[in-house]
């Protein structure tokens, strides 16, 4: 076999890699030296991905890799125990223990071929690893288990042709089983915890009711695959059904469970024109949906390469780990020499004891727990938080998580609702009217002239808006949409904009009826050369947006954007973490510290560029902090990128963010809380675990070495094959527990 390279796939050269360790690539007929399964053609790890489709995702199905290795380990376990029975039966041991006495003709030659059967055959899975690892320098479990069934064979070998003694054929035997049935159940608990995506994948169902137009006014309805559906095919989902594929609703009204894509507990209404995701279940109405997204498009598909990625992703502690078995094994060869020769020459106590003991150390040294313990946590812990609308792209992100010292938030979408609406409209008529200094003008002054508000100029009112509605109707700024809407709202007719231009963070302008139109900030105002414009509201939570008429200020529409009432809370969790909050807007000073004092945030950045986002994040790093920033993943990606940890939150359908190592399903503050939840009790899952393994390690080697002889304590090699197995088991079934782990709500 080929020495294990990176390597480019071409025509003539094909792409091998490791369907379980996706960064070990080579050529034809080499193997894993991590796991020792036999690489395969890239072409071949193409899986079927749901609606329709392949999708290459290298072939990292953990769990299926997994299911394979169990079914191996099991069917040989079941060969290999007769002959053990059989081995056990005819050792002269083995009788002497338990009183009774069995002879057979030959019966060292039947040993020796049982014995070979067992260790050969029972045995193959970890040499063929085995030489791969030794090939690469990359020692580990295989290399030890390995080592220690040749080891026994060949002195077993030996007594029984070359030098009359003791053998050592029922321990390799019943330490061949051991393994076999160690590395079963070891196999059949991994796969317990990986079963994530297969669980996503029986979310969509397995036909669709397809629309079909016949004639122009008549449609029939068709039952097909759900994989044949295509873009743009119209499909009906009845009441209580899942929805097939992505789509748009075009006729209908109902309500969307969603709760197993993105963790929302509430069902959602949807009506024409909302988005769904193929995978929920439609509640109580009809819905006519058109399909636009299928296969790996899907949302659905594409949290799945989430999670699958993440379950590749290694964290730094995991490095630790694979440092911590490399240097174990090189030190169970060491101790394992070391007392064969103790016990051979120094303190000479029979050669079948000192070569029994030497087994045992490399048998119990075993890395295996050491290699399980990072793994399977990070497998648990992405499809727990996947079950409550987190994705995680990177483990590194989520290892980080638990050592913020801050949390920079964006205002708009994230702390607040993200829909602005119309509060007041302030004309220059009521400036007029009430006489009042801009300076001393308070919001209750305001409301008291607005009362009577249409008696003095409702005509200027409508005006304002309808001008400024018909610049920001080209505008896709959530401020711009409040100001659409409420013209809608009020039946506006709206003109047709003309040499419409965009100022990001400032407003925007366009020539409305032949008149020069410009709607903004402040900055947007002062830097067009427009006057008497600054209105002072004292008091209010609001976003001032001044309208102007070739270069005249015709009056200030203020809209609110409210408060999330799960806000507060979060602000309160994150303090409780040890966490400080900072909040990034675009809005005005006032306006922003007023939403600061209300929420409690720590430091407030006001009237901030989109582009000057990320210089606040380097603002905090400059400073010493370990700063994450949670963002809407589009506008906010260099911050994200910028910052330790990029958290793009409320990323709904649109699950791909590149920018963030985390996404959040929903626009829910609570689930930032449950991402440094789910990193704090993830880390503390793998130090126990790294604890554990480590520690058994400790106490099990002095004690297979024979440390503990003069006590009256030693241990056999098939002890030792147990103890190791039932480590591993141990160190999976503590990561289970994350299972129960309960995030706050």
């Amino acid at each position: 076999m080929g020495k294990i390279r990176m390597t480019v796939a071409t025509e003539k050269s094909p792409l091998y890699v490791c369907p379980m360790h996706p960064e070990v690539v080579g050529g034809k007929g080499d193997r894993c030296p991590k796991c020792g399964m036999n690489l395969v053609k890239s072409e071949k790890l193409k899986v079927k991905n749901l609606n329709q489709g392949e999708h290459d995702h290298g072939g990292h199905d953990h769990t299926e890799h997994h299911r394979m290795m169990m079914v191996e380990f099991r069917r040989k376990f079941w060969v290999i125990l007769p002959a053990t029975l059989v081995v056990l039966l005819l050792s002269p041991q083995i009788q002497m223990w338990l009183g009774f006495r069995f002879e057979v003709g030959g019966r060292d030659i039947l040993l020796f071929l049982l014995g070979s059967v067992i260790a050969l055959y029972g045995g193959w899975p970890f040499y063929t690893a085995a030489k791969d690892e030794l090939r690469t320098r990359n020692y580990g479990m295989i290399t030890l288990v390995s080592l220690a069934v040749i080891s026994g064979y060949l002195f077993s070998v030996a007594a029984t042709f070359l030098f009359p003694g003791e053998s050592l054929w029922w321990e390799i035997s019943t330490l061949v089983l051991a393994f076999l049935f160690g590395h079963w159940m070891e196999m059949k608990a991994v796969v317990g915890t990986g079963g994530a995506l297969k669980e996503l994948a029986k979310l969509i169902p397995p036909a669709a009711h397809k629309i079909k137009a016949i004639g122009t006014r008549q449609e029939a309805i068709d039952e097909v695959d759900t994989e044949d559906l295509k873009k743009g095919d119209m499909i009906l989902v009845k009441p209580g059904e899942k929805i097939p594929a992505d789509g748009e609703v075009v006729r209908g009204e109902s309500s969307v469970n969603e709760g197993m894509v993105t963790g929302e507990s509430r069902p959602i209404e949807k009506k024409k024109g909302s988005l769904v995701i193929g995978g929920t279940v439609n509640n109580d109405g009809s819905l006519t949906i058109t399909v636009t997204q299928t296969g790996a498009e899907s949302a659905l598909s594409q949290i799945m390469d989430l999670i699958r990625r993440a379950q590749e992703t290694k964290p730094n502690v995991q490095k630790l780990a694979d440092k911590a078995a490399n240097l174990l094994t090189i030190t169970a060869i060491v101790v394992g020499s070391g007392t064969f020769v103790y016990w051979t020459l120094i303190n000479p106590a029979g050669a079948v004891f000192a070569a029994t003991l030497a087994i045992t150390v490399i048998v119990i040294a075993c890395p295996h727990a050491l290699g399980l313990a990072i793994p399977t946590v990070t497998t648990i812990t992405s499809s727990l938080a996947a079950k409550n609308g987190i994705l995680i792209k990177d483990m590194r992100g989520l290892e980080i998580a638990r050592k913020l010292d801050y949390l920079v938030l964006d205002k708009t979408g994230t702390l607040t609702e993200g829909n602005f609406g119309v509060a007041k409209i302030l004309t220059r008529e009521i400036l007029r009217r009430s006489g009042a200094s801009r300076a001393t003008r308070s919001a209750q002054d305001d409301d008291a002239d607005l009362k009577d508000l249409k008696s003095v100029s409702a005509s200027s009112n409508d005006e304002i808006l309808r001008l400024a509605a018909a610049v920001e109707v080209q505008s896709q700024h959530s401020i711009a949409q409040g100001i659409v809407e409420e013209a809608k709202r009020r039946q506006l007719e709206l003109e047709t904009a003309e040499k419409f231009k965009s100022y990001p963070g400032k407003g925007a302008e366009a020539w409305v009826k032949d008149k020069k139109v410009v709607v903004g900030n402040a900055k947007m105002m002062k830097e067009k050369g427009i006057t008497n414009y600054e209105l002072r509201i004292k008091d209010r939570l609001g976003t001032l947006v001044y309208v102007a008429k070739n270069k005249e200020y015709l009056g200030t529409i203020i809209l609110e954007d409210q408060v999330r009432k799960e806000s507060k809370q979060a602000i309160g969790a994150f303090h409780d973490l040890g966490i400080k909050v900072a909040m990034l807007t675009g809005d005005k000073k006032e306006v922003a510290e007023k939403v600061g004092k209300v929420l409690g945030i720590d430091t407030v950045f006001a009237e901030v560029l989109p582009e000057d986002k990320v210089n606040k994040v380097k603002e905090l790093q400059d400073k010493g902090q370990m700063v994450g920033m949670v963002g809407d993943g589009v506008n906010d990606a260099p911050s994200l990128t910028q910052a330790h940890v990029g958290i793009a939150i409320g990323a709904g359908t649109s699950v791909a963010i590149e920018s963030a190592e985390i996404v959040l399903m929903k626009s829910n503050p609570m689930d930032i809380v449950k991402v440094l939840e789910l990193s704090r009790k993830t880390d503390s899952k793998m130090k126990q675990n790294l604890a554990w393994a480590t520690g058994y390690n400790a106490l099990a080697i002095p004690a297979a070495a024979g440390v503990f002889y003069s006590w009256g304590v030693t241990l056999r090699p098939e002890w030792g094959a147990l103890l190791m197995s039932a480590s591993s088991i141990i160190v999976v079934a503590n990561a289970m527990l994350l299972r129960r782990a309960r995030l706050s709500s």
